[in-house]
Parts: C-alpha cells; structure tokens; sequence
C-alpha cells in the first residue's frame, strides 16, 4: 500500500503557560477537537528542532522538521528565501534578509517619533505588499546618493511585505560579521543590536578597515541600515501609515546573511514527490531547495486573515486530485501573533488551524484508509515562539504522528505537557521525517 503524506506546521504554536490564559498554554487553551481525536489515536512525542550551536530560528527549526540536519545544509536564512524569489546568485554572492521594521520610543503605541532607541516592531505593522515596494524602490535610489560605496554592489529584491532579499555581489567577506533578527530584540535599543564584526580588530590592526584598507564589512552594513532611516523618515508612504494609525517603516534592518547552499533533493532521497502549501517565501525557499513544487493558493497570508479553509483544501487536494505524494501545510498565523504578544489571536489561530485545516485532513485521511491507500499526517511547530517575550524559544517541540501504521502511546490531546509526559524524545529534530515516512533513506 503506498502511502500519502500531510505535514501541518502551526508555525511559532507553541509557548509557555500564560497567565491570561489561567496557566494554560494557547495550545491548551485553544478548542482543538480534531487535532485531540488524531492525538488520540496517534504517537505524541517531543523533537529538539534547534541543534547545538544554533539559535532558534524558523530557517533552523522549519530545515530540521523537513528532515535536513543544518548543521550539514544550513549557510544561513537569506538564501534560503531567495531561492523562493526566483534569484540566481553566484557561488560567493553574500545574500541578507532585509526587514523593513519600525523603532521608536514604545512598544505601547502606534508610533513615536521622539525617540528611536526600541526596536518595535520587525514587520513595520505588516505592511502591504505595495507599501513595501515603494519604500524598496526609494531605498535603492536613496542609497545610491547618501552611501554610493555600500551601495555599489548591492541588489535589492522585494519579497512579500516586510521581508526583501539583498545580495551582495563584491566578494567582499562577511565570515566575521554578526546580524541580529529583529524579532529576536522586541522592545530593546535597535542601536545595540547593529552589525558588528566577531573580532575586536581587524587583521590591518585598525577596527573597521579591511585588510585592502576600503570600508569594513560591518560598517557596509551600518551605512545602509542608517541611511534608510533618512529615505523613510518623511516618505508619503509612511505618512499616510502614520495618519492612519499604523506603524510605519522607521528602517531598513539587515541580517541572515550566508552563501547558497547545496541540498539533495527530497525525492532522490526518499523517492516521493513533495509540494509546499505558505505564504512564506523562507519556507518556499527551502522547498525549492528540497525539489518540492509551492502550490499557489489565493488568500493565503501570514497573518490571521489568511483563508485557513483555503489551505485545508489545498493540502487535500495536493494528495488526492494533484497526486503528490507529501504536501506541507505551512500556517505561519500563530508565530506572528506571538511576535506582536496577542495571546488572543493566537489562540483563534490554533483553533481556526483546527476546524479549516486538520477538520479536512482527517477527513481526508478517513478516506484515503477506506479505498485501500492509506495516509499518514505529522502535526508539528517548528519552534515555540513565546507571547511572554516575544520570542523564539530552543524548547523541544510537540509532535503528533497519526495514521495508517502508526498506534497511540496514551496521549487524549495535543499540547505541551501531553507530549512530554509520553516520554518520547527525538533528540536530532532532522530524524524525525524518516519515522513519519517509514521510509528507508537512498544513500546511493
């Protein structure tokens, strides 16, 4: 019997207790009847998604759960997400993820032009697609007079809302140079997080001057990060953000960096054919690299106004009318909701993922055992993302593997507590895929 595979990722779904949830977390907060019936009958356990040496991010986390160890694949975030925009860069091109993000005086308010010590916000209020690309295209104009050098070999691409790629093309070494994730400094001073190099001088002797005696790498960074504040400070587009109520794109911020990196494909390795369901191009990116197709599907977002029902269908359809044999269903919901502490909209996000994405699954996954193909599901965040800090967390994750060939080991919901107390710990996050595939590896 060949089987189909389903993988949800409740992106960021998992947190501490909260207290405005009387203790609970949003998982167990959350009316999740459907992913309860499945953990029910399926195997709970937790998977250390953030090796040794790693921070918890979702490009990390997300290459662990898809089965790629990154201490062997992972060159950094950025080029992942530029193989999703379609970008050829060279074998020694250095390629950033470029946040347009919001700073100021209080996380509390829209916005406060009196002081720009905090980080705010790492997607300028999720900006719009079109807002973004104005701010983009008078940034590279912007830069080209205020900071022509830094500029110089710099491309700019626009990705989907806050998130945009630039690649370097000089050759110039970003070994030693450390960036920050913005989301990873919510509420703390954006100046003390800027570039800066992992040694205290450079091999010239002199702090911020390379060996050829031109600009230091860092200090590349700094001057275009600091010049955007310039370009968007009275840009229409913020103007109009701000009359509005909105946060606006105070800066341009820029981290991720690394090389492109070479992956086998999902299917020489396994020998399954995959597709990738989100709205986010670092997933999409990593697909690419898997050799898996991303499946367009209309209304989908990375906020709590994506069509939730829209993505249950699609992954259906993925492995029934499509004939994939594995779809991810990437909702990248809960994660955001967490970035911005509403632990309200977390929870309606776990619960929307319940009733218009896992609802159909297991509907589908019913009739899949009926005529005699059989499929299995993998219910699982990447990280945990914390409403409490605003963060990402290295915790081990929950998962729940379900369906044809697996059996239950105790578990009546699906949360936290529920899988730690099975007992069941992958401690390689990466090895995960081939116990859901009960597939033997090609090694050939």
């Amino acid at each position: 019997m060949r089987l189909k595979y389903i993988i949800v990722i409740p992106d960021g779904g998992a947190d501490f207790p909260l207290e405005q949830l009387g203790g609970k977390t949003a998982f167990q907060a959350a009316h999740t009847p459907h992913l309860d019936a499945l953990a029910s009958k399926g195997r709970l356990g937790v998977a250390k998604t953030t090796p040794p040496g790693f921070e918890a991010g979702s490009d990390v986390c997300s290459m662990s759960l898809l089965g790629y160890d990154p201490a062997k694949y992972h060159t950094g975030r950025a080029p992942l997400e530029a193989a999703s925009l379609g970008l050829q860069p060279g074998p020694q091109d250095c390629i950033f993820r470029l946040n347009l993000v919001t700073t100021g005086a209080s996380t509390s308010g829209p916005y406060s032009a009196s002081d720009e010590a905090l980080m705010i916000d790492h997607s300028a209020g999720a900006i719009t697609d079109a807002e973004a690309r104005s701010l983009i295209a008078s940034l590279v104009e912007h830069w080209k007079i205020a900071v022509p050098a830094a500029a110089k070999s710099m491309v700019l691409t626009p990705g989907v809302s806050y998130r945009n790629i630039l690649i370097d093309s000089s050759g110039r070494s970003y070994a030693d140079v450390i960036t920050t994730p913005p989301h990873a400094v919510p509420g703390e001073s954006w100046r003390a997080h800027l570039p800066k190099c992992s040694v205290t001088e450079s091999k010239s002797g002199a702090a911020g001057v390379d060996t050829a005696g031109s600009v230091s790498a860092v200090d590349v960074l700094r001057d275009l990060m600091l010049a955007s504040r310039d370009c968007f400070r009275d840009h229409p587009i913020n103007k109009a953000r701000i009359a509005s109520g909105k946060r606006p794109a105070t800066m341009a911020w820029i981290w991720g960096q690394g090389v492109k990196p070479s992956m086998p494909a999902f299917q020489q390795r396994f020998g399954i054919r995959g597709s990738m369901i989100t709205a986010v191009d670092l997933l999409s990116g990593i697909a690419a690299y898997m050799g898996w197709d991303r499946l367009d599907v209309p209304g989908v977002t990375s906020y709590h106004d994506t069509d939730y029902a829209a993505q249950g269908r699609a992954a259906v359809e993925a492995v029934t009318t499509k004939n994939y044999d594995i779809v991810c269903c990437h909702v990248e919901a809960p994660d955001e909701a967490s970035h911005q502490a509403d632990w309200k909209t977390k929870v309606a996000a776990i619960e929307a993922i319940d009733r218009h994405v896992v609802a159909p699954i297991a509907d589908c996954m019913s009739k899949l055992d009926s005529n005699g193909h059989g499929c299995r599901v993998l219910v699982m965040p990447d990280h945990y993302t914390l409403v409490s800090t605003r963060k990402h967390d290295a915790t081990p994750v929950p998962f729940l593997l379900a369906g044809a060939g697996i059996s239950s080991n105790g578990a009546a919901t699906f949360d936290e507590s529920a899988a730690a107390a099975t007992g069941l710990v992958v401690q390689h996050g990466h090895d995960l895929m081939s116990q859901f595939l009960g597939i033997h590896e090609n090694h050939a």
